[in-house]
């Protein structure tokens, strides 16, 4: 059996269990972000990209705050969701597509709003 047939065999595919979800927890809280190699390295049947991906998934609530820096951000480095993801500290596809939902949002309230210069803040 080779190398790589035995990593694949390794790894679970399956649901996480709450113990995995604990360790990946307190791993990330340790070691940060974008450490998955060693963050896998604890939890035997999970790859570093499993890794990862169940952490975002985690992470998929969004707060107001974050989706304002996200707007910015990518105003300021268009389609660069790789870098926006390593500022924002989602995946690069969380980012892509929270700013499509909110681009699309802001359009269909725009599209709602008969004047929108009643948008313009009055004082």
């Amino acid at each position: 059996m080779t190398m790589t047939m035995t990593m694949t065999i390794k790894m679970n595919q399956g649901v996480w269990k709450n113990t995995e979800d604990e360790i990946l927890n307190v791993a990330v809280m340790k070691y940060g972000l974008n450490q998955w190699d060693r963050i896998s390295s604890l939890l035997v049947r999970k790859s570093p990209k499993q890794c990862e991906d169940r952490w975002y998934e985690w992470q998929a609530e969004w707060s107001r705050e974050e989706d304002e820096k996200l707007m910015h951000i990518a105003k300021l480095m268009p389609n660069q969701w790789r870098s926006i993801a390593l500022i924002v500290g989602f995946s690069p596809t969380q980012c892509f597509e929270r700013y499509e939902f909110l681009r699309s949002k802001e359009n269909y309230q725009a599209a709602d709003d008969p004047n929108p210069e009643s948008k313009a803040c009055t004082s």
